[in-house]
């Protein structure tokens, strides 16, 4: 189906049915009802290279999101899903501008906002991390119509466009169920590492834990670390709570800091002497995984969240199609037997 065929089923002009198709000038009402109907029921998409040229400029989308290069490499992961999406809308004419900002940083985060602002833009990917700092943000965005999508994370009445990512409680559960298959009965206390406490997504994964701990009877002990303190969390922050309890069944860290788990517990003279589960399967993670170091990780799939947040939104901003308000990323489980390559 073409403008042309439209127009000659309509019987109007091809300005008219152009008009309607980019929303460009008055059609009357009844005209205006009869070519959509065409649309609809022959489902007819408009060309968007030929959209952009009627522009004459290129659609302007912006990733804003942590450095590539913090949390173990986690935000490059995503950087990588973010850059293979804008390889494929590039041709279609959509230029994608990436916004990094040092999320222990105060200033960072400020001038990185302050230029997404500046921006030309016409729509968003984010995540939602850091609360506190990113509310304000949000709401600054949503009051400017700029249309946007949320992946990695959720945070409530916040009205994005569309949520990839997770169900972070039922995650946390899971943890919790891997930490009771793999050790069986536990009596000893299985230790929560709440990593970025502060966060929504974290919240629900540690809570998700707790839950199935409940039900299944088994002792927890929470150490809650924010990343408001200006730093990752290290080695050493995790030794000293791991010199305080020294009889554990298990640790689960909440973000993808196993690695220095296992570190803190090599650096005592150990190796992992309780079985270990955490998330994301970043290099640091995939080695220790392979080589016995963690026990369990849980895959968020961060290439193809970013991925799909840029396609999701071409799709809405420039296909003018419908996108689901919610995407969710399976809940991947990977042991020593089954790591990836």
């Amino acid at each position: 189906m073409t403008v042309k065929e439209i127009a000659a089923l309509a019987k109007v002009s091809i300005g008219t049915v152009d008009r309607v198709i980019y929303r460009r000038g008055r059609v009357a009402a009844e005209t205006k009802a009869r070519i959509e109907a065409i649309i609809e029921k022959y489902q007819f998409t408009p060309n968007p290279i030929a959209r952009r040229l009627k522009r004459n400029r290129a659609y302007r989308f912006c990733a804003f999101l942590p450095r590539r290069d913090q949390d173990a490499g986690y935000w490059g992961q995503a950087l990588e899903g973010i850059r293979e999406g804008a390889g494929q809308i590039t041709p279609l004419g959509v230029e994608t501008e990436i916004i990094e900002f040092d999320r222990y940083s105060m200033g960072s985060f400020r001038r990185a906002a302050a230029s997404l602002l500046a921006e030309k833009t016409e729509g968003i990917i984010l995540s939602p991390i850091m609360p506190e700092k990113i509310k304000i943000l949000i709401a600054k965005i949503h009051e400017s119509g700029i249309p946007y999508i949320f992946f990695d994370a959720d945070l409530p009445n916040t009205g994005p466009l569309c949520t990839i990512g997770q169900d972070s409680f039922r995650g946390g559960y899971l943890a919790g169920r891997l930490m009771q298959l793999l050790t069986g009965r536990i009596t000893k206390p299985v230790a929560v590492l709440d990593a970025h406490g502060e966060d929504y997504h974290i919240i629900r994964r540690r809570n998700g834990f707790l839950r199935y701990a409940g039900e299944q009877g088994f002792p927890t002990v929470v150490q809650e670390y924010s990343g408001y303190k200006g730093s990752e969390i290290s080695v050493d922050e995790i030794a000293l709570f791991l010199r305080k309890h020294r009889d554990l069944t298990g640790v689960f860290i909440t973000n993808c800091m196993a690695h220095r788990v296992a570190e803190a517990a090599k650096s005592q003279k150990k190796q992992c002497p309780f079985l270990l589960v955490g998330y994301d399967l970043i290099p640091k993670n995939r080695e220790l995984l392979r080589d016995g170091g963690i026990d369990a990780i849980i895959s968020q799939r961060p290439e193809e969240q970013g991925r799909q947040a840029l396609l999701n939104l071409y799709r809405h901003v420039v296909l003018e199609q419908q996108i689901p308000p919610k995407i969710e990323i399976p809940l991947d489980v990977y042991i020593k037997e089954n790591i990836p390559l």
